[in-house]
């Protein structure tokens, strides 16, 4: 599956005093990537509530390589960098991508899947796995025993 990214115009509410992108917007923008991705491949909020799970972050980590100012555009998107053999926890990186082809942040997640009635990690339906099968993978892509 090709990349999916989109294109993003920096808000003024998103800027510091430094007249830069402020560093927890990073977060934000990778959020909203992700949940557009879900979206567009029909794993939208109602499908999550039928099937009584959700996505639960372990750890962000954010590597600022470029300042984004106000005036920037950036191409934001989101590949999966790992997963377990039963797609219960993955990896996704987001590429902060800037016009002229400068990458100003990456953006790594670990996460798993949560049965929201039993509040316990969980191992996702066959829908989910085969959006998670399909979905874009970073070079460095590998299927692993643990996260």
């Amino acid at each position: 599956m090709e990349k999916f990214s989109n294109l993003i115009q920096i808000r003024w509410s998103d800027v510091d005093q430094n007249r830069h992108l402020r560093h927890s917007v990073y977060y934000d923008y990778g959020a909203m990537i992700r949940i557009a991705f879900f979206n567009h491949h029909g794993l939208t909020a109602q499908k999550l509530e039928e099937f009584s799970i959700g996505p639960v972050i372990f750890r962000e980590e954010a590597l600022f390589k470029r300042e984004v100012r106000p005036e920037d555009h950036l191409t934001i998107d989101v590949e999966l960098l790992k997963i377990t053999p039963d797609f219960s926890r993955w990896s996704f990186r987001h590429n902060f991508i800037k016009l002229d082809g400068t990458v100003a942040a990456l953006v790594t997640i670990d996460g798993a899947w949560m049965d929201i009635v039993k509040r316990k990690l969980t191992v996702p339906n066959e829908f989910v796995k085969k959006i998670f099968d399909d979905f874009p993978k970073s070079p460095d892509f590998a299927v692993v025993q643990r996260l």
